[in-house]
Formats: C-alpha cells, structure tokens, sequence
C-alpha cells in the first residue's frame, strides 16, 4: 500500500476539483481535511521516509516512459535529495490527485459524477447509429473513393440526437416484467454519449470489420461463396477474439496510467466541448476566454469550407509540388519532388486530408513518437530511397520510385492471371514462362522496414519494459497511483474469465470456420496465427497506448503463411485475418476501455455494449455486403464499374493474396531472388534497440532515453501508397503543436489543442461525404481551369516518371530482369 493510500484512504483525492457537481457535504469536509494534512507539517521522520521512498518508486516506474515529464523528475529528485517534506507531499499529491501527463489532465476530468448510463435512450441510439454508420461504411468500403463514418461523426450526430431525445420524450416511467424504467432520463450526458460512442466504434474504429476485405476477394474476385454462415461466422470470430484479448490484458494496457491512447484524447474533448459550455478562465489558457463548444463549431465550420478548395475547386493545394509543375516531363524532378508517386524533397500540402490520410491527426502523438517517424522518414524515405532507386539496384532505372503497384519485366503491371490455374493455383510452368515480380523502389523496402519493425518491437519491449511489465501483473489490483483506475474502482468489474471464455469460444468457432469449409488453412497453420496475434498483442499495444501509432503484422503474417502454407491463397487470407487482424481490432477494442475508463463508465456496462454491438455491426455488414456483391450493385468490383464500386480494399487483398499465396515469399526474398538483401532488415531491427538501450543507459539525462526503433523503422509504414509528403507534412505540424505550442502556450494547448483536431477532423469528415454524394456520384466534375490542369497534367500524378520506360509496352517478351527465375 503506498503512502497516500494510508495516509488519505483508497479513493481521497488531495484536492476537491472545480466544477465537480457531486459530492455530499462529508465528502467536502473530507477532501479538506486531506487538504490540510497535505501540507505536511504533521508528519514525521518516518514518515517524510516514506514519502521519499514513494515517489521514488514512482519515478523508477516511469524510468523508460517517455511521456513522464523531465520537469517532474527533476523535481522528484530535489525533494528527496533536500528532504523537502512538504515537496514530497505536495508531489504525491499531485501525482496521485490527477494524472501526471498534461494532455490528460487537459481533456480528462479527475473526478466522477453519478449519472445514469444504461439508459433506454444510450442504448437505441446507440444500435441505431451502430446499424447506420457499420451499413454505410460496409457499402461505400466497396467504392474509390470510400466514404467512412468515423468515430467523431458519429460522436457528432448523436449529440443533437440525444438533446432531441430530452426535449422530445416523455418522463413518464412504464413497467415491463416487474421492472420500471423511463424514457427520458433527464438531460442528456456525457456517460450515454460515451456508452454510444463506444457502440457505434465497435466496427467504425476501422472503418469496417477487416474480415470483410476477405470476405470481398472470395466474392468480389475469386468468385467463391461459402455461404452466409461462413461469412457471419468469420466477422464475428476476429472481432470478438479481439475483444476478448483485450479483456485479458487491459490490467497491463488499460488501466496504468502511463497507457495514455492519446486517440481518446480526442473524443474527451469533444464530449467537455460539447456538454460543458462554459467559458475559459483567461488566466489559465494564455488570454484565451472562448468556450470550448464554440471554439469546436468555429474550427469545424472553417475545416469543411476549406476543404471544398483542395478537396474540388483547386486540387493543386492538395500536393503542392511546384517544382514538379515547372518540369512536369522531367523524369528525376517529378521522382524527387512529387507528392504522388515521389519522394516530396519539398514536401507542401494545404490540404488536411494529406496531413492525416495515413497517420490520423498530427496534433495526437507526443513529440518524440512524431520525431522518431520523422527520423525513419528522412533515413529510409529520403536518403535510403534515393542512394537504391539511382544506383540501380533491383533493376530501379524500369520502375517508378514509389507506388504500390507490382510490375512484370516488360514495366507493365503484373498479370496475375498469366499464372493462375482454373483452381486459383501457382501454375508453375506459367509463372517461369511470363515472369518474376519487380516492385517499386519504396514498396521494396517498406518490405524490409516491417521485417526490422516486428524484429524491433519485440526486443524493445524485453529491453525496456519487461521487468515492469511482470511488476505490473503482480501488483496490478493495490496500484493506486491512476486516479482514474481509483475512480473506477467503485464499479464492479468484468471477471477475468468472461474474457477467457470468450476467447476459448470464439477459438474454437473460429477453427470450425477454417476447417468446416474448403479453405484449404491447416489447422496447425491456424493455431500459429492466433500465437502470433497474442506475442504481439502487448508490445505493439504498449507503443500504441503511449504514442497512438499502431504498427502492423500484415506483411510478417503474409510471410509467414507464404513460407508456411504455399499455394494456398485462400488459407493465406484467412491466416492474415486471424494473426494481424485479431491483434488490430483488439487494440481498437483495448483503446475504447480506455475511453470508457476515462469517462468512468461502469465496466459491465461497457462489456454488455461492446458485446451486442460487435455481433449486431456483423452482422448489418455482412448483409450490406451479400446485397452488393450478390447483384444488386451491377459490375461490383470491375475495374470499369460506373459509380466506381470497383472494390478497392478487396482488390489489395486479392493481389496480395496471390502474390504471397501463389508467388510466396520463397521466389521474391530467398537466396537467390532479386529482394533476398532485404532478409537483413531482420537483423537491424533486432540490433537497434540493444544499442538504443545501451546509449540510453549510458547518458540517462540525453535524449537517447526517446529513441524507438520500432517507430523508426515502422512509424511510416503505409509508404506506399502514402507518400513521404503525408508523413513529413504530419510530422512538420505535429511537432509545431505537441512540441513548440505545448511548451509555450501549455494553458492553451491543454485546453484547446484536441478540441482543434476533433474540429478539423469532423469538418473534413462531414465535407468529404458532402462532396462525394453531391459531387461524385452524380458525376459532376470542377470546369478545367489552371488549379485543376497543373495537378493533373505531370509525371507524378500520372505515374509515368520512370527513367527508362518500354519504348513497346504492348510488345511481349522480357524487356529487363534477369534471364531465367
């Protein structure tokens, strides 16, 4: 038990907060008699021991967290070192009284309000909007481009719709089966809001259920149909084995407080922005005085008229590479200073959509995870990039410097039904007789950085954060250092086991999938993809809870299955699904607790709401799929489908599927093949963070303590089809607010800073869906003038900046590559 917990009592807080609404008047008297005693000029010898061993413990906790400010560790150390008793007090209480990160001390409260959650009103608006957006964004992931329902739309809408809600039902309260309950419970609140929210994320944190990519490539492009069971069956299954991870490792992910999720951050600040309209003390936000609510509504209205410009009247802000637009023919400018299909030497964007495409929201991660992917960027994206494409190496004077395209050796893209047999098999004597695959120079080498990353995370994570990872399993139930994790104590939480059981369930249905149908998966393949899921579900948790980038599994598990299981491209989707996909969707999962524990909504109640709504949303989206893909949408996922339901997402899935599961790794990364170099990526990833730590340990006050080779290596690691432009762009602004305006302007940047991002993100959210419906599916497009011509009309945009390109593309036979393969 620590020394606050047995001086104060387990839920005191030092400190009564303004504008806490709750509370009798015992727990007034209370908090001010804690008050008193925190000044600490009652204690004793033993006690000011005590004290010092506390916050010693506390700053040896966060000895590798990299959001524990420099500031409180200093301060730590000279009030121990001086014996400063009142310092120490003063610290434990700030320490335990509130969070010890600014950004969550600025969009969190650190008090509880009693306030009803599982109402009827949370709960059909929530399975409504839950039906709406899972449908919506189920329909349109079938159309490029997509419209998505994100988390911050449906936050948006369901504000008026729960005001509405108030005004509009009556209080009356009615009796069914021996129970009372009411229609209206009052004004509408912040805990219905965050209970619908969370429902409606279940699916929309993805924007759909992965698993219908899969679902997809079966109908969309291999023409196979295994029926509404199998479908249903494979939704349900890698959702709810995600959640059920998530259960079984929230005590290490979701309840420290060193596990931020800085993406909540975003949502807490809209819902005080919304329910709380009061105005700003100007004393404590630089001057400031606006209230958060109208400061929202003010960005948001700017960010969706904005965007009409980049976004449809003047494209040419969106990739702002003018030195493109002089040379647009010149092959070297277009690859070096291209914002499309180049490496943006300059890279300039005016466009929101750019910024946030791939990385979400710059104003999100701390300074250091921002850093660290500028850091990878300008290494592997720049000077990585440039020294392979110009020397030549895999045969880079035929291929563009960056796209996610694969290539045949005439520079046409690869034809995968040259090596297909009827059955969807590798036909070999084909495959010898057309030729090998041959990628972009980025798309090569995002290979080798996601072989470093996933070598990086793990050893990373022994290194750095495994002996406190056991200490926190041990002693998980009497750390009591959150406030929110104390406040939260009041309300009974799930048993461990309703998450093991579901997951036991969820296995075994989900094995039946694999083995009850053809798919041709193994079943020792099978439990090999659930391994890797679990391995990696902490790690890749932990960077995400403390940075908001979450790394990916998708080409370790596309190798792995290509090695594992070759030839098998249906086994293979289904091997991604259940080894990448459980793990994304649990985090998604992990990341809403974390919201719900932030906004003190009871644990049963989020585990009733996530359960419902994970099957009800596999549901709508498995039915929005059938009726596309069963003939209601004519010519779905050609290429040439009039209102553009071509299928992306299940387009990238099948080719992948046919490269890895057809072509497999063995014939583009084996000795011998044209990518095997890349193989050494394994070994820098595994090196890097031992020399990190080492340096660290060597100079514990230099910034060697901030260095993450998981994020240098894999920060960026949607390039391609990003492009360094919406990685550096981020990063530029990122860096502008949670670096210089943080320091600066702390008051504002507590106040304000997520408020902004949630205003820019709704704003672009409700225009580009404005511009989709009224603008692109009615086939309307801007009058050519010189804004619209200049982004157009160059290599980059085209595609075409290639060095030497087939002078008779039609032409058959090798034009470069090796000789025989």
């Amino acid at each position: 038990m620590s020394f606050f917990t047995k001086r104060f009592g387990k839920n005191a807080s030092p400190v009564r907060s303004e504008g806490s609404a709750s509370g009798s008047n015992e727990d007034v008297k209370e908090k001010d008699s804690v008050a008193i005693k925190a000044t600490g000029a009652d204690l004793t010898p033993g006690d000011e021991l005590e004290t010092a061993a506390q916050l010693k413990a506390i700053k040896k906790k966060h000895e590798w967290d990299p959001n524990f400010s420099e500031d409180l560790v200093e301060g730590i150390e000279e009030a121990t070192q001086n014996h400063d008793i009142g310092g120490e007090v003063r610290l434990v209480g700030e320490l335990v009284e509130n969070s010890p990160y600014p950004e969550v001390r600025g969009a969190v409260r650190n008090y509880d309000e009693d306030l009803p959650v599982d109402t009827v009103r949370a709960w059909v608006l929530g399975m409504l909007l839950t039906t709406i957006a899972s449908g919506l964004n189920a329909l349109f992931a079938l159309r490029q481009p997509a419209i998505t329902i994100t988390s911050l739309t449906v936050q948006l809408v369901a504000y008026p719709l729960g005001v509405g809600w108030y005004y509009a039902m009556p209080q009356r309260k009615f009796r069914l089966f021996g129970k009372s309950f009411t229609m209206n419970n009052g004004p509408f609140n912040m805990k219905e809001h965050t209970l619908i929210v969370i429902m409606a994320n279940v699916n929309v944190a993805g924007g759909v259920a992965y698993a219908t990519d899969t679902l997809t490539a079966q109908r969309g492009f291999y023409k196979q149909n295994f029926g509404w069971g199998f479908n249903i069956l494979l939704c349900i299954t890698t959702q709810m084995m995600g959640y059920g991870l998530a259960g079984i490792f929230r005590k290490i992910l979701v309840w420290p407080a060193a596990m931020i999720w800085p993406t909540t951050l975003i949502n807490t600040a809209l819902f005080y922005g919304l329910h709380d309209q009061s105005k700003t003390d100007p004393a404590k936000c630089n001057g400031w005085s606006i209230s958060r609510y109208k400061y929202f509504f003010i960005v948001f209205i700017c960010s969706f008229c904005w965007y009409w410009f980049p976004g449809f009247i003047a494209p040419f802000l969106s990739v702002f590479a003018f030195v493109a637009w002089i040379r647009p023919n010149n092959v070297v400018i277009n690859q070096l200073f291209g914002g499309w299909t180049g490496v943006s030497l300059l890279p300039i964007t005016f466009d929101w959509t750019q910024i946030t495409a791939y990385a979400y929201s710059p104003l999100i991660p701390p300074w250091h995870a921002i850093s660290n992917t500028l850091i990878g960027c300008v290494i592997f994206w720049w000077i990585t990039t440039i020294g392979v494409h110009y020397s030549g190496t895999w045969y880079s004077d035929y291929l563009p410097i960056s796209d996610s395209q694969a290539y045949d050796n005439t520079g046409n893209l690869y034809n995968v039904s040259n090596i297909l047999t009827p059955d969807f098999t590798l036909d070999l004597d084909a495959y010898k007789a057309y030729s090998p695959l041959f990628l972009s120079t980025t798309f090569a080498l995002t290979y080798g950085l996601s072989f470093a990353a996933i070598a990086a995370v793990i050893v990373q994570t022994a290194l750095f954060h495994g002996g406190d990872l056991w200490k926190r399993v041990r002693n998980i139930r009497t750390d009591d250092e959150d406030v929110h994790l104390r406040l939260m104590r009041k309300y009974k939480d799930v048993p461990q086991w309703w998450y093991a059981t579901m997951f036991i369930i969820m296995i075994g249905i989900s094995l039946g999938v694999c083995l009850g149908y053809p798919t041709r998966m193994h079943w020792w393949a099978y439990f090999v993809s659930i391994i890797i899921s679990v391995i990696w579900f902490v790690p890749i948790g932990l960077i995400q809870g403390m940075t908001s980038i979450q790394l990916g599994l998708n080409v370790f598990t596309e190798f792995m299955t290509g090695y594992m299981q070759p030839g098998r491209p249906v086994a293979m989707m289904l091997f991604k699904t259940y080894g990448y996909i459980t793990m994304a969707q649990g985090l998604y999962f992990t990341q809403d607790l974390k919201l719900g524990q932030y906004m003190k909504v009871p644990w049963r109640s989020m585990f009733m709401a996530q359960t419902i709504a994970t099957i009800w949303a596999c549901l709508v989206q498995v039915a929005v799929l059938e009726w596309g893909l069963g003939g209601a949408i004519e010519d779905v996922c050609t290429e040439h489908q009039v209102n553009k339901f071509n299928c992306p997402n299940g387009r990238v899935f099948f080719n992948a599927s046919v490269i890895w599961g057809l072509i497999g790794p063995q014939r583009i990364f084996s000795p011998g093949s044209i990518y095997a170099n890349l193989q050494w990526f394994w070994m820098a990833g595994a090196l890097a963070p031992v020399l990190f730590y080492i340096l660290a340990r060597a100079f514990p006050r230099a910034p060697f303590r901030y260095l993450s080779a998981p994020l240098i290596f894999g920060g960026s690691g949607d390039i391609p089809p990003a492009t360094p432009l919406n990685y550096l762009a981020w990063g530029v602004v990122g860096y502008v607010f949670n670096k210089h305006i943080r320091n600066k302007y702390r008051g504002w940047w507590m106040r304000f800073n997520y408020i902004t991002s949630a205003g820019l993100d709704t704003g672009l959210a409700i225009c580009t869906i404005v511009i989709i419906l009224a603008v692109n599916l009615t086939n309307t497009s801007m009058p050519s003038w010189w804004g619209v011509s200049v982004a157009n009309n160059n290599m980059d945009n085209l595609d075409t900046a290639v060095k030497v390109p087939n002078p008779n593309p039609s032409a058959t036979g090798r034009f470069f590559g090796p000789t025989a393969w």
